[in-house]
């Protein structure tokens, strides 16, 4: 009797792992076809690519309230686009009413007992990039199943925080006996396109998933777009100006270029290369560039990151 169960047991394994084999057997038959029909296409494929951003601190400091004379060099304190702003446009300068007092809900006429002081160690001092996205199209030209030309064009808008500091003075009326540090906001904003030009290698023969790489030269438009500061509810544009009639400053104080400018450099790219179907291809790739950033007077050759999706339609 066991030995019945036994064999009817081993016969019950065997139909199932017949059936199995089968079934792997067409999955084997249409990955060939998928092999066939998408890694030997050649022509035009078109496709989209997302991903975070990790842009080089190296020209973050542009945007640190400081600015630019006309002359292309960074201005002294006095001069600066944020110590315009604080001080003389919207601090009570050239007769206006001192609006940072009251986004500070002190007493612009010390009165009270209550001042606010700006000085140049409130200057911000930690101004950086943060993680933005990176999106684009992308082409490429497939001479052989395994090589490809590559055209792609991406874009990212930045954005950049940092913190600036003003001090108020002692109010026992509130019962603040000593000075208090206030920290606001500092941001910019920047947008960057990148044009790239190399070539493709796909890596492996395995019907689905293989490794590729690429690289090739790049080219990346950059804009300084915008830069302003927070006071509380108060919101100051360091991009503008204002110089009243007879006030006696000179313009270049608070000139303010529309930065703009072309660099070249290279990239280079790897990762994952996945047949989806003999239309749709897939690729995670982590792809890096050394380039130049044209904005400031000394631009330099800096590392940018980026990582994400690309996903080609194969016509």
């Amino acid at each position: 009797m066991k030995l019945l169960n036994i064999n009817r047991t081993l016969a019950a394994l065997l139909i199932i792992l017949s059936g199995f084999n089968l079934i792997a057997q067409d999955d084997n038959n249409g990955d060939d076809d998928t092999e066939s029909k998408s890694m030997e296409k050649k022509g035009f494929h078109f496709g989209l690519f997302v991903g975070p951003y990790w842009a080089n601190k190296s020209t973050a400091w542009l945007y640190d309230g400081h600015g630019l004379d006309a002359y292309g060099n960074e201005n002294e304190f006095s001069n600066s686009l944020i110590y315009n702003k604080i001080i003389n446009e919207y601090g009570g300068g050239y007769g206006q009413p001192d609006q940072i007092a009251q986004a500070l809900g002190v007493d612009p006429s010390n009165s009270g007992g209550n001042t606010w002081h700006f000085t140049e160690s409130d200057m911000p001092q930690n101004m950086h990039y943060t993680i933005n996205f990176l999106v684009g199209l992308n082409m490429r030209y497939s001479v052989d199943k395994k090589s490809a030309i590559i055209l792609n064009l991406n874009a990212s808008k930045l954005k950049l925080n940092g913190n600036f500091t003003i001090t108020t003075d002692v109010n026992p009326s509130q019962n603040q006996l000593t000075p208090s540090i206030n920290t606001f906001s500092i941001v910019g904003q920047e947008q960057r396109m990148m044009f790239q030009f190399g070539y493709n290698r796909i890596i492996g023969n395995h019907k689905r998933v293989n490794l590729f790489l690429e690289g090739g030269l790049n080219a990346t438009l950059a804009k300084f777009d915008k830069n302003f500061i927070q006071i509380n509810n108060l919101t100051i544009d360091l991009t503008t100006g204002y110089i009243p009639p007879g006030s006696g400053v000179y313009p270049y104080q608070i000139y303010f270029p529309k930065h703009i400018g072309i660099g070249f450099g290279a990239f280079a790219s790897g990762g994952l290369n996945i047949t989806m179907s003999p239309k749709w291809t897939v690729q995670l790739l982590y792809s890096p560039t050394y380039d130049k950033v044209n904005l400031g007077p000394t631009p330099s050759y800096k590392i940018q990151h980026a990582c994400g999706f690309r996903g080609y339609y194969n016509f």
